[in-house]
């Protein structure tokens, strides 16, 4: 598959191809402005208005509390989405800040705040260049928000290092690397492997211009661990959470038949060299 473009119904064109930064920024950007009022219609219910999800598996920071006691903590969520982790850290009594790139994902952290009466700060910001002062916070968390969508992730994991307080914590979930092996199907199509793990080059959908309107990117679990321990942090823990039983809900990729029979998501938790 790799170099082949296909032609999608919409008339966009998948591809895998080397991607800049800024490609990425203005390509999210777009998608997650344009998506905001779909993606919270299928997924809103699931991720509750003031809950913290970790993941399509169902983990929540209620029951798996990665980020420890956050109660006086100031807690950065990045790629807050609709900023409903942020909004169940501050009922824990954290000091909290949502930050995303897409003001359609911000509007509907806004109408959350007004339908729930959990309210915390929200900035439109890139995760390349946070607006926060050193050793700002001391927990930075995201749940599949900014790592995957930007060309330098080493980048981020230095930025977030940055406004981290030494010993802070840094916890994030991504989809799991070995999913890049595989279609991006939860039927049994997605259970035969088609593509190389070591294949770095961007999944990439693009208009007939070439122009990319949507950019995931994919590292090894071994890039991830060198980006962190660069960045000056010491892995904690790799929790890769199991399919729960009960759990029917299909979301994108991620589904029961898949599930069962390897890992869907990747949480790192980790923190900041005490040096």
């Amino acid at each position: 598959m790799a170099g082949v473009i296909e032609e999608q119904p919409s008339g966009t064109a998948v591809t895998r191809r080397p991607v800049t930064d800024a490609e990425s920024r203005v390509a999210s950007r777009r998608w997650w402005d344009a998506d905001a009022d779909e993606y919270q219609a299928e997924h809103g219910a699931f991720l509750g208005d003031v809950d913290f999800v970790w993941c399509p598996e169902g983990l929540r920071e209620a029951d798996a509390r990665l980020l420890g006691d956050v109660r006086g903590q100031r807690v950065l969520e990045l790629g807050a989405g609709a900023a409903a982790g942020a909004r169940w850290l501050a009922g824990q009594g954290a000091e909290v800040v949502a930050l995303d790139l897409s003001a359609g994902m911000l509007r509907h952290a806004r109408e959350a705040a007004d339908r729930s009466g959990v309210r915390v700060p929200l900035i439109q910001a890139d995760a390349l260049a946070l607006p926060f002062a050193d050793r700002a916070f001391d927990v930075v968390c995201t749940a599949f928000g900014a790592v995957p969508f930007v060309a330098d992730s080493g980048a981020v994991m230095r930025e977030v290092a940055r406004v981290l307080r030494p010993g802070g914590s840094w916890v994030f979930s991504i989809t799991h690397p070995m999913r890049w092996i595989f279609l991006d199907e939860p039927g049994e199509a997605g259970l035969t492997a088609v593509h190389s793990y070591f294949d770095r080059r961007p999944y990439v959908e693009q208009d007939p211009g070439g122009v990319p309107s949507y950019v995931e990117q994919h590292r090894t679990l071994g890039d991830r661990v060198r980006e962190l321990v660069a960045a000056g942090f010491v892995l904690h823990d790799l929790v890769e959470p199991e399919w729960p039983a009960g759990h029917d809900q299909i979301w994108g990729q991620w589904s029961p038949l898949r599930g069962r029979l390897f890992p869907g998501t990747a949480i790192f938790v980790t923190r900041r060299d005490q040096g």
